[in-house]
C-alpha cells in the first residue's frame, strides 16, 4: 500500500470531528486557515465560533469596522492576520462579487493568503489537486523520506512542495490534505510520537536511521530583541484615564494602549517624571508607582517585552479621558487586557 493510501486510512478511522471539515463553504475555510496559522486548534476553535456567528457571510466581514474585528481577534496574537483578513473580504466583495477565487493563483493575490492557504482553499473547497505543505506535512515527509533539507530555506521549502506534490492522491484531494496535516498533527507528533503503532513504520527513514528527534531541520533565523515598555496608567478623580491608538506600523498596529514611554532599559520614578515632562503628558501628579514590581517579560517570536505598568494618579481632571469603565470596549493587546482585568481602581 502507497503513502497516501496509508493516510487516507488512517484519516478515516482517525480524524476530528472539526466544524470546518464538514463543509465546502471557501469562506469558512478560509476562515478557519487564517485563525489556525500559528495557532492550536483548542486554542482557535472558540474564535472560529465567535467569527463564524458574528460574520456568518464574507459579506458581513467586510462590512465590519476594523475595531470590531480586532476586539474579537483579542488574544490570538499576530494581529497582521485580522487586519488582512478584514482587506481580503473587501477584496472578495468589491473584486469578486463576493465569491472567491476558485484557482491556486487567483487565490494567492489575496491579502494574507501564501501557498499553504491558497492549496488548502483550492484543494478543499474545489477539488484541484494541489499538495498544502504546513508544519505538519514537513515533519511527515522529512521523517518519513529522510529528507535533511531545512525546512525554512529556499531549497528546502522548494523540495518540499515538488515531493508533496508527487506523493498526493489526487483523486481524493480533499480527504488527503486533510489527512496529512491531522497525521502530523496526531500521530507524527514533534516530541515523542508513537512511531510502535504508526501506519508508516514500516518505511519511515527517519525510524530507521534513530533520527525522529532531529527532524525536520530548521535554520534558526530569529534574533530575538529586547525592548523595555512603560505603560503611564492616568487617573484623575472622576476615573477618567489615557488611551491612544497604535498607528506606526508593527506589532499591535491599530490596537488601543495606555501612553507608552519606551526606554532602553528598565527605569526609575525619577526618571519616568522626567520623561513625562519632556513628552507633554500630564504633569498634575499627586501620586505615581509601580503596578508591577518586576518587569512582566511578554515574549514575541522576534522581540522580548520587558514592560512595567505605571499607575499615575492626578489632582485635576484629564482632558479627553475616557471613564475606566468603558475601557474593555477598546481591542488591546493581550499584555494589556490582562493587566485591565487584574487592576482594581
Amino acid at each position: 500500500m502507497v503513502f497516501s493510501e496509508k493516510i487516507l486510512n488512517w484519516y478515516h478511522q482517525n480524524k476530528r470531528n472539526l466544524p470546518w471539515r464538514n463543509t465546502k463553504d471557501p469562506y469558512k475555510i478560509w476562515l478557519s486557515e487564517i485563525i489556525l496559522q500559528q495557532t492550536r486548534v483548542a486554542q482557535g476553535m472558540p474564535y472560529y465560533k465567535k467569527f463564524v456567528k458574528e460574520y456568518p457571510t464574507v459579506e458581513h466581514l467586510a462590512q465590519a469596522k476594523e475595531e470590531q474585528i480586532l476586539k474579537l481577534w483579542q488574544g490570538l496574537g499576530y494581529y497582521s492576520r485580522a487586519r488582512n483578513m478584514h482587506t481580503t473580504a473587501k477584496m472578495v466583495v468589491n473584486e469578486y462579487d463576493g465569491a472567491f477565487p476558485r484557482t491556486y493563483n487567483k487565490l494567492k493575490q489575496l491579502k494574507g493568503v501564501g501557498d499553504y492557504t491558497a492549496s488548502a482553499i483550492a484543494s478543499i473547497c474545489f477539488d484541484a489537486p494541489e499538495a498544502v505543505v504546513d508544519g505538519n506535512v514537513y515533519r511527515v515527509l522529512s521523517r518519513f523520506f529522510g529528507v535533511a533539507l531545512p525546512t525554512n530555506s529556499t531549497e528546502g521549502t522548494k523540495y518540499f512542495k515538488n515531493l508533496a506534490q508527487q506523493v498526493m492522491n489526487t483523486e481524493q484531494i480533499r480527504d488527503y490534505n486533510q489527512g496529512l496535516m491531522e497525521f502530523g498533527a496526531l500521530q507524527c507528533t514533534p516530541k515523542n510520537p508513537n512511531c510502535k503503532e504508526c501506519p508508516l513504520n514500516y518505511g519511515c527513514m527517519a525510524l530507521k536511521e534513530n533520527s525522529i528527534g532531529e527532524l525536520p531541520l530548521k535554520l534558526n533565523k530569529t534574533k530575538v530583541k529586547k525592548r523595555f515598555f512603560n505603560y503611564m496608567v492616568f487617573l484623575d478623580r472622576q476615573n477618567q484615564t489615557l488611551i491612544e491608538q497604535r498607528t506606526e506600523k508593527g506589532i499591535w498596529q491599530n490596537l488601543f494602549q495606555f501612553p507608552l514611554l519606551e526606554s532602553s532599559k528598565n527605569i526609575d520614578e525619577l526618571t519616568v517624571r522626567g520623561l513625562l515632562e519632556n513628552k507633554s503628558l500630564p504633569s498634575n501628579i499627586s501620586s505615581l508607582f509601580k503596578f508591577n514590581t518586576k518587569p512582566i517579560v511578554h515574549k514575541l517570536s522576534h522581540q522580548h517585552l520587558h514592560t512595567t505598568f505605571w499607575v499615575v494618579r492626578l489632582s485635576g481632571p484629564l482632558k479627553k479621558g475616557v471613564q475606566w469603565s468603558k475601557i474593555e470596549s477598546y481591542p488591546v493587546p493581550v499584555l494589556i487586557a490582562e493587566f485591565i482585568n487584574s487592576f482594581k481602581i
